[in-house]
């Protein structure tokens, strides 16, 4: 392994000081490299569960899309690993990730990447829609750490490319999504070949679905957290009803403004919307499970650095997309179910910021989306098109409400205080 380089003045201050992340016992190495990248607070879900994982035990961790989940899980994985260390061996590695979508895959990976190199461990990451030889020439290589989605592993693990009987720590991010999705039989299957006696974490916004499953079944005894899943959310949302002529103008007049998501049922739908915006001036980029991996790349790309302002995507890409600054949500197509309209929802309002979500809606679609915003539990303003009263479609134009909140909270299974929120730092990851 090579040698680490020491941690600077500033880094040394905050270990000695006994504050922050060197406070919650994660090693010295990495708070230095935290330090450097301007992270030098925990985020509540990272103050709640990393005295626990570091501890070894088994946690689920429960905290909404942009609480900073990723690290949380991170740093225990990287520290376990280096507490340890051994030699690379071809296809077995020491910890597995997975995740449900490809781009949530290279973006914990990117996290994960600099804290493992400190140690001289690698990581690969494993999805679909590329060629399977750069992945099996990595696990040929040697990797400690795989950040993988479940399919693409599993078809890595019939060719006998990867064995995870080596595995110490097994991180199930986004659960609830992977259930959603009808990931959990894949997600057994690959869990049932790695060791009993590994540490396995679940982070998830939500323990709803078949989440419990896993847990009964892979978790021993585990410590369960939860922070920031209730905090208060600067989120207002909003209907507008319009013709199906106008949806695509109004949904340009809101690009105009500024950056949006928007959401569409269907991949066709995404693209088509994508090219109409394009038409009418709005430069707008398309997500969707049709593109290749360098498109999808490419299009985030384009969106993040501001070079399009509309970013169109299915809602499989929902979790996948983590993008900071996004003021505005659309739901072009109202979804299927309120599941997936709080997946959609979670792009904006990330970290503290404010942010809007609006359904967009025909006439037709009131009562719809009437049994979908209760369900969800949300109080959306209305606006637009007057609906006939007495109908069951029937919307009033303007209903007064925004999004109501409960108080933040953070709560634990075994004793132990709940976390105070703190203030400083950079954005969660």
């Amino acid at each position: 392994m090579p040698p680490i380089t020491a941690p600077s003045t500033t880094s040394a201050a905050v270990a000695a000081s006994g504050t922050g992340f060197s406070a919650l016992g994660v090693p010295a190495p990495l708070v230095a490299l935290l330090t450097a990248q301007q992270v030098t607070e925990p985020v509540p879900i990272q103050e709640a569960t990393l005295p626990d994982s570091l501890a070894g035990r088994d946690v689920l961790g429960q905290g909404r899309t942009g609480s900073g989940k990723t690290l949380a899980f991170a740093l225990p994985i990287v520290a376990r690993l280096a507490a340890d260390p051994m030699a690379p061996m071809r296809g077995r590695p020491r910890a597995l990730v997975l995740v449900p979508t490809r781009e949530l895959a290279t973006q914990v990976a990117a996290v994960i990447e600099p804290l493992a190199a400190a140690y001289g461990m690698k990581t690969a990451t494993v999805f679909g829609g590329v060629t399977h030889a750069a992945q099996r020439k990595a696990f040929a290589t040697g990797v400690e750490i795989v950040v993988a989605c479940p399919g693409r592993l599993l078809d890595h693990m019939q060719a006998g490319d990867v064995s995870l009987d080596r595995i110490e720590v097994c991180v199930l991010d986004e659960a609830d999504h992977m259930a959603d999705q009808g990931f959990l039989p894949m997600v057994k299957r690959i869990l049932d070949h790695t060791p009993g006696n590994g540490q396995r974490l679940l982070f998830s916004a939500t323990l709803a679905g078949g989440v419990d499953t896993l847990i009964d079944r892979y978790l021993t005894n585990p410590v369960s957290h939860a922070a920031g899943v209730e905090a208060p959310v600067l989120l207002e949302h909003r209907v507008i009803v319009v013709e199906e002529a106008d949806r695509v103008e109004e949904i340009a007049r809101m690009a105009r403004e500024g950056r949006v998501v928007v959401f569409t049922r269907t991949k066709h739908r995404a693209k088509q919307l994508a090219r109409k915006l394009d038409a009418i001036g709005v430069g707008a980029v398309e997500l969707h499970g049709n593109l290749s991996q360098n498109a999808r790349e490419r299009n985030l790309a384009a969106f993040s650095d501001g070079t399009a302002t509309a970013l169109v995507a299915t809602d499989i890409a929902a979790r996948g997309i983590h993008v900071d600054d996004v003021p505005l949500v659309v739901h072009a197509d109202p979804p299927v179910e309120h599941k997936a309209y709080t997946h959609r929802s979670g792009r904006t309002a990330r970290a503290g910021a404010a942010g809007q979500v609006v359904t967009i809606a025909t006439p037709d679609q009131v009562g719809e989306v009437r049994d979908l915003l209760r369900k969800a539990e949300v109080t959306a303003r209305w606006e637009g098109i007057a609906v006939a009263a007495g109908s069951r479609a029937s919307a009033p134009r303007s209903s007064a409400g925004t999004a109501t909140s409960r108080s933040a909270s953070s709560t634990t299974r075994r004793s132990g205080r709940p976390p105070a929120q703190r203030s400083g730092g950079s954005r969660p990851r």
